[in-house]
């Protein structure tokens, strides 16, 4: 197994770079407007505040689909795999890992990904559009 990280966890890690960026700015955007609407918001501020809670739902109840049926799709591969090694010696070397733990990395960072594209897309679309939007 190689050292060098695999392009999915490099583009994982940048997609998790990304959204450590966004995150803050939609946060720090919401709650100020929040703060300046008072007790009686305007209709514009009720339609984001309203807005703000169902792209959430949104985002998160699409990673979950995500990462399950990426979840299934890894579990029919890894028992394939375990199924066509069962007839086989074991081949690896001492000290090499098994290239099993190779498919078995893949699969996870495949389900992170799937999970964290959908929050991704929307927090970093967010925050691009809260940078135009005047407070007030």
């Amino acid at each position: 197994m190689s050292t060098r990280p695999s392009r999915q966890a490099l583009v994982l890690g940048s997609q998790a770079a990304e959204l450590a960026w966004a995150v803050p700015q939609v946060v720090a955007h919401h709650l100020t407007r929040l703060a300046l609407a008072g007790p009686l918001p305007s209709a514009r501020d009720r339609k984001e505040f309203e807005g703000m809670v169902q792209e959430k739902q949104q985002a998160f109840s699409q990673a979950w689909q995500a990462m399950a049926v990426q979840t299934l799709r890894a579990q029919q591969q890894l028992g394939l795999s375990f199924l066509q090694q069962l007839g086989q010696p074991m081949r690896w070397r001492a000290g090499v890992a098994p290239p099993g733990l190779a498919q078995l990395q893949r699969a996870a960072l495949g389900i992170l990904g799937q999970g964290l594209a959908p929050v991704h897309r929307k927090a970093v679309a967010n925050a691009k559009r809260l940078a135009r939007t005047r407070l007030r």
